[in-house]
């Protein structure tokens, strides 16, 4: 018996993923899906995800997150790449995204619009705040850690210090890649 498993032996083999992400939290909530056999097809804009290009302590980035997905590049802004985006949401099992909130459902991509053609669809939307007073705020991790304490733990006494690795984003996309 060969030790590598078969694409098709592994536990979400045949589950279909769109994913609309960008950095680390929801990139990694779609590599969980992968690493376990997910189809999971990643739609970037035009020229690729920014973060391929990201240098220093972020140029492992990109591939880290993504291994084992596909990628097709779409612009959304356009009504050629909405009709893409809305052809491989029609054919999913589960869509992943981590923008602004709002962003897809201003684009017509929103969980409410496939309800109807889609009703099985799961629907992840990764972020950094919820809903509340800060539920519109864009999200970085070292905030999140600052503002969660973690900082104040991995710092000096009186020097709150980010924690090396994302470590609120790549939680947060462990557990949505876990519960989608």
């Amino acid at each position: 018996m060969s030790a590598t498993l078969a694409q098709n032996d592994l536990p979400l083999a045949g589950i279909r993923v769109i994913e609309f992400t960008h950095m680390v939290m929801g990139p990694t909530a779609g590599v969980v899906l992968a690493d376990l056999g997910a189809d999971v097809v990643k739609v970037e804009p035009l020229g690729g995800d920014h973060t391929r290009n990201l240098l220093g302590s972020g140029a492992g980035y990109f591939p880290m997150f993504n291994r084992n997905k596909r990628s097709i590049c779409l612009d959304l802004k356009s009504e050629a790449g909405l009709a893409v985006a809305r052809r491989l949401i029609a054919g999913a099992d589960v869509v992943i995204e981590n923008f602004r909130p709002g962003a897809l459902e201003k684009m017509g991509l929103g969980p409410e619009d496939f309800q109807e053609s889609n009703p099985g669809l799961i629907y992840c939307s990764a972020k950094g705040f919820l809903a509340g007073p800060y539920g519109h705020r864009t999200a970085l991790d070292e905030v999140t850690q600052m503002m969660g304490g973690l900082a104040y733990m991995t710092g000096p006494p009186g020097r709150p210090l980010r924690a090396g690795s994302s470590v609120v984003d790549i939680t947060g996309g462990m557990f949505g890649g876990m519960t989608a």
